[in-house]
């Protein structure tokens, strides 16, 4: 999930529409020549579609009977593009689809069930849990393309100078640690995030999530809740703790600070890995240290999931969605994964697409290291949704302008309504 990064791609709507085929091309499955289909692909214009354009083409020189129209979408757009599109039979054959979007589509049934199908052919090397979070009542609808969590990064050097000779576990231990490097180098030792995604391992530390999907049950203010977020807000007040940034531009004067080594810690993704090496404090990427989340009271450490799957339109004809299959699978392959790693610094999902190139970017092994502390997402088609109201709320609290309690009464007041009966707090 790349979370903070607005997409840069621009795509005017009539050429989503022109392009959109759910199995409409002229050349649809004739015998006379190849079939034609169109993926849509959600990854950044700048520094991620060129190697997915790069991939597409030499998917066709080794399938000649299948040709794949590109088509990059604004991240921010493409969950309502396509949502609009599958409802009038006018998707894509396949989509980049981010995993929170996957069971939400099932739902609508806009996805062709894969268990079987050669896209799966080869289930049991990808991880077990990114499987179990592309699946909806009991089928599996996307293939995971690539993953991402978040881990505690930290400045090697500036450690040094402080004296901490291993990250923290726990949140305590940050706090301490923040305060030496305050204490011995004059910088910040820990700059946070006020956003909701960054909530996640402070609930997932205390054993809880802002909801239990089996239970039916809004979590966020039960007793382990409401200890994680008390939790989370003690982390912008202290000795060496930066204090909320609840500005527009929060996410880049954060990520500044860090790569320019302003600041000692932050929690964030693989996904700004790259960025990370552009600036001054790594250029030896060998100063970036990377491990597991702090751990809550619980004693465990656990960080959400991201990514994307790769799913196949269920409104196409056969000929498209078996062409579609084909490609999916092509695109997940080990070595396709292992290539889309080493230009776009992102994770693979399946272990044997982590070769010694790939993990010789110490970015890479690092975040490969702490995927353990990962947790599938529930299978609940509103989840995704549930980080809007904490976006918006979140910052109320970090900045002093709320108090914590009040905020979680009126996100899980939004939740009731943004979740199916029967849900209770």
């Amino acid at each position: 999930m790349r979370r903070g990064i607005a997409a840069t791609a621009v795509v005017a709507s009539l050429a989503l529409a022109a392009t959109a085929c759910g199995g409409s091309d002229d050349d649809g499955g004739k015998a006379s020549g190849p079939t034609t289909i169109t993926w849509w692909d959600t990854s950044n214009a700048t520094n991620e579609s060129p190697t997915y354009q790069a991939l597409v083409k030499d998917f066709e020189k080794a399938n000649k009977d299948v040709k794949v129209k590109y088509v990059n979408v604004p991240f921010d757009q493409a969950q309502n593009k396509f949502d609009t599109a599958a409802g009038a039979s006018g998707a894509p054959d396949v989509l980049r689809a981010e995993v929170g979007w996957t069971p939400a589509f099932a739902k609508k049934s806009y996805l062709l069930p894969l268990d079987g199908t050669e896209a799966l052919a080869e289930q049991g090397k990808f991880q077990p849990n990114l499987i179990k979070q592309a699946q909806f009542e009991g089928k599996t609808y996307g293939v995971p393309l690539v993953t991402d969590t978040l881990a505690l990064v930290y400045n090697k050097a500036l450690f040094k100078k402080a004296g901490i000779t291993k990250a923290p576990t726990t949140w305590d231990e940050l706090k301490s640690a923040a305060a030496k490097v305050k204490d011995k180098t004059g910088v910040d030792g820990y700059w946070g995030s006020e956003k909701g995604y960054y909530l996640e391992p402070f609930l997932l530390g205390e054993g809880t999530d802002t909801v239990d999907a089996t239970a039916k049950k809004i979590t966020l203010g039960s007793a382990a809740g409401q200890k994680a977020t008390k939790t989370w807000l003690s982390t912008f007040d202290g000795k060496g703790l930066h204090k909320a940034d609840v500005t527009a531009d929060s996410y880049a004067h954060r990520q500044d600070a860090f790569v320019n080594g302003k600041v000692a810690m932050t929690v964030e993704g693989p996904w700004e890995v790259t960025n990370f090496y552009k600036g001054s404090a790594f250029k030896d990427k060998a100063n970036l240290g990377i491990a597991t989340v702090p751990a809550g009271s619980s004693g465990k450490a656990g960080a959400p999931t991201g990514g994307h799957n790769l799913s196949v339109y269920a409104g196409s004809d056969k000929a498209h969605q078996e062409a579609a299959l084909k490609f999916v699978k092509w695109m997940t392959s080990a070595a396709t994964q292992s290539k889309i790693a080493q230009k776009n610094a992102t994770l693979p999902t399946r272990e044997d697409a982590y070769t010694a190139q790939v993990t010789a970017d110490p970015g890479l092994a690092g975040f490969q290291k702490v995927l353990p502390a990962a947790h599938p997402r529930p299978e609940l088609p509103e989840y995704s949704s549930l980080w809007g109201p904490l976006d918006t709320e979140l910052p109320k609290a970090a900045g002093g302008k709320e108090s914590i309690d009040k905020v979680i009464d009126t996100v899980e007041t939004q939740y009731t309504k943004l979740l199916p009966d029967g849900f209770t707090k």
